[in-house]
């Protein structure tokens, strides 16, 4: 059995390729299987991360996944080491590390995001994380993701008809009352009455 691994072309302009993956690989994969070390490595299109086969970070989906010789064709098609199993032998400075987490907030701010989440995502723990986090951008990971929401609810409200809620929805706060209380904690205001303001200052 092989799977077709087409590697896209993404936001992060990862090269575009098509790589074969047999299923030994990919046991080894979702095995985290430490033989194949140094044997291949894999990418992860959705997060732009490349790590060893014996990667303990949450098994990715196959049609998402990108198979390279070595590191150095990896980081060739703008793939990132991964902070926890550290395929390149060094460890990635915190900066580089964060910004794969924002990059990530700034591409699924509309989507069901936690700490827990973004750990995954970034390949490590939720404690360091928030930690790091805070030191490199002055925010939590939370308040990063509530201003980019509130930031695209702004011009949601000064650029379309939607209703409150439904703006609540496209940026990813489904409780009406909790994106009002959001909105209000870093505007001053209440979505209605900012869409008021801005009308009357046009």
């Amino acid at each position: 059995m092989r799977l077709e691994v087409i590697l896209l072309e993404s936001h992060n302009s990862y090269q575009s390729d098509s790589v074969p993956i047999d299923e030994k690989q990919w046991n080894a994969i979702i095995h985290n299987d430490s033989s194949f070390d140094g044997k291949f490595y894999y990418g992860v299109k959705t997060t732009g991360i490349f790590c060893r086969p014996s990667c303990k970070s949450k098994a990715p989906k196959y049609e998402n996944v990108s198979i390279f010789n070595n590191p150095e064709e990896a980081l060739a098609r703008h793939f990132r080491p991964c902070k926890r199993c550290k395929p390149t032998g060094e460890r990635v400075p915190d900066q580089e590390w964060i910004s794969v987490v924002t990059d990530y907030i700034e591409h699924h701010y509309a989507e069901p995001l936690t700490l827990d989440i973004l750990a995954n995502v970034s390949h490590g723990s939720p404690y360091h994380l928030h930690r790091v986090f805070k030191r490199i951008t002055g925010l939590t990971p939370v308040e990063y993701i509530q201003e980019k929401r509130v930031t695209e609810a702004r011009k949601l409200l000064e650029s379309t008809r939607l209703t409150v809620t439904d703006i609540g929805r496209q940026v990813g706060i489904a409780n009406p009352a909790y994106f009002i209380t959001v909105f209000r904690k870093h505007t001053g205001c209440t979505p209605a009455n900012y869409r008021e303001q801005r009308r009357d200052q046009l």
